[in-house]
């Protein structure tokens, strides 16, 4: 009987063992420590028929951060397409039609774990079971720097914008730091020009279907002195991105 128990329970033990390895295999990939961070049906190559497209990552061990990421689609003809990403927290892929050509694009984004709330991003199509990056628009040619007086000269080339912002409810923090002296600059510097913080896709005004707007950060003495946000949108047509307009805002100090 006491024999007969143990050879139950071992077999009981065993059932348990396959049963939770099964469950984790689902999740994950066990040859490289992958795991699946989202899975998707759409239609991304233009047939009518939604495709498979399955989001991995690969994560530090106890962090959240993914140092790879890449997507795996399976077309509704059964072809395989791998898109390798840059690493990050919480990816994502969003499926808009940004190109204009009917067919859903792949917008992926994780966040870059920055304090200044950076992204990284890339834009895909996969029209007619054809991998192409369609890529992103270029950071806006922009002329900034301090000048005397707690001000700051803001141009932005591409479109012929200049603004002047008054500074002067920072000037004991840029005295502190040095940068001025009985509100004369100490030496010629330049603002911090950030790169894209994220893209969104957004209705352009005048167009048919969807753009992107851009926010790019100024700011002064450090990072976290920020001095406004430069807004441009974007429109795709001929085979490249279109700048649309600017939109600039000041920050407060405080902000």
């Amino acid at each position: 009987m006491r024999k007969e128990l143990l050879f139950a329970f071992a077999a009981f033990f065993i059932l348990s063992l396959h049963a939770l390895a099964g469950n984790f295999v689902q999740g994950e990939d066990t040859n490289n420590n992958a795991l699946v961070i989202d899975t998707y049906e759409k239609d991304v190559t233009g047939n009518g028929k939604p495709d498979k497209i399955v989001l991995w990552g690969k994560p530090f061990p106890d962090a959240l951060y993914y140092k790879e990421v890449w997507a795996e689609i399976t077309t509704d003809s059964k072809k395989s397409i791998r898109i390798n990403y840059e690493g990050g927290y919480e990816p994502k892929i969003e499926f808009v039609d940004l190109n204009h050509d009917g067919v859903k694009d792949l917008l992926q984004s994780s966040a870059t774990g920055g304090s200044g709330g950076l992204y990284n991003f890339n834009l895909h199509t996969l029209a007619n079971n054809t991998l192409t990056d369609i890529g992103l628009p270029e950071p806006l040619t922009i002329q900034a720097h301090f000048e005397d007086n707690y001000k700051a000269s803001i141009t932005f080339e591409d479109t012929n914008q200049s603004y002047t912002v008054d500074l002067s409810d920072r000037k004991e923090d840029y005295n502190r730091l040095g940068l001025y002296h009985n509100g004369r600059l100490n030496e010629p510097t330049e603002l911090m020009i950030i790169p894209y913080a994220f893209f969104e896709p957004i209705k352009i005004e005048g167009k048919d279907g969807l753009g992107l707007k851009a926010n790019q950060q100024i700011s002064g003495a450090y990072h976290a002195d920020g001095i406004g946000i430069a807004s441009s949108y974007w429109y795709y047509e001929d085979g490249k991105w279109v700048l649309q307009k600017i939109v600039w805002e000041e920050t407060s100090a405080n902000e």
